[in-house]
């Protein structure tokens, strides 16, 4: 078995570590497929670093052909897509679109979605009175994330920092990002664990889902842009 298919066992295998393993021994991650579904800001900059780091990426927007001329520059390892395409792309998915898209999208796309690592970095718009709006944020948004994305392998992570923030942190040697992640899914954590340093991050793994509340708007830790220990500390951890 080759270092791909290592890694792919490792990504669709069942939960077997507690969480607490996670950081204490990080994965030595060889290059994954990933598809990117909504290359805006956040999207399109996690999504060049990981090029940068190695992996093959796939973007996708409601306007695919716009990110032809990005996916070019960024060479062979980019490519471009729909989002259906790149959800059947991608080893790992990262959902980088606007809040009340995730239903049609959990919807449409959860053959391709099921068992895969999947990558929530969505928020419900600020001053947004929708229905979803409101039950998210009375029920946690990762909660109610989960649930419209069935059968996946849900991990909350990269919604609470800025692009221009990740930008910046790739480019120290030093007092890196800290990127708070949670998710009820072991195995999943060490996949984005080892993502969120590939893009020259540092991964805050602060538990299951419930304790994501921490870092959706209004937590202490919603777009603190701040190191990892200072996170920690805002995160109570």
């Amino acid at each position: 078995m080759n270092r791909r298919e290592l890694l792919r066992a490792a990504v669709l295998a069942v939960p077997l570590l507690a969480l607490s393993r996670v950081e204490a021994n990080p994965p030595k991650t060889p290059p994954l497929k990933i598809g990117v579904i909504g290359a805006g800001s956040l999207g399109g900059t996690v999504g060049r670093l990981w090029v940068g780091a190695g992996h093959e990426v796939m973007f996708s927007s409601r306007h695919p052909e716009e990110l032809v001329p990005m996916a070019k520059r960024l060479g062979s390892r980019a490519s471009v897509g729909t989002a259906a395409e790149a959800a059947a792309f991608g080893d790992v998915i990262l959902f980088a679109v606007p809040y009340d898209a995730l239903p049609v999208l959990g919807r449409d796309l959860a053959f391709a979605l099921r068992g895969k690592v999947v990558l929530d970095a969505c928020n419900p718009g600020p001053g947004s009175t929708t229905a979803l709006t409101k039950n998210a944020e009375a029920d946690g948004v990762a909660e109610t994330s989960a649930k419209l994305l069935p059968g996946t392998r849900y991990v909350r992570v990269f919604n609470a920092v800025n692009a221009t923030s990740i930008s910046s942190s790739a480019r120290r040697t030093s007092a890196k990002l800290g990127v708070p992640l949670a998710s009820d899914d072991a195995k999943a954590i060490e996949v984005a664990t080892q993502l969120v340093r590939d893009v020259g991050s540092e991964p805050v793994v602060v538990g299951g889902l419930d304790a994501a509340r921490g870092f959706q708007r209004r937590g202490p830790g919603f777009v603190a842009d701040t190191t990892a220990p200072k996170l920690r500390k805002l995160l109570g951890l």
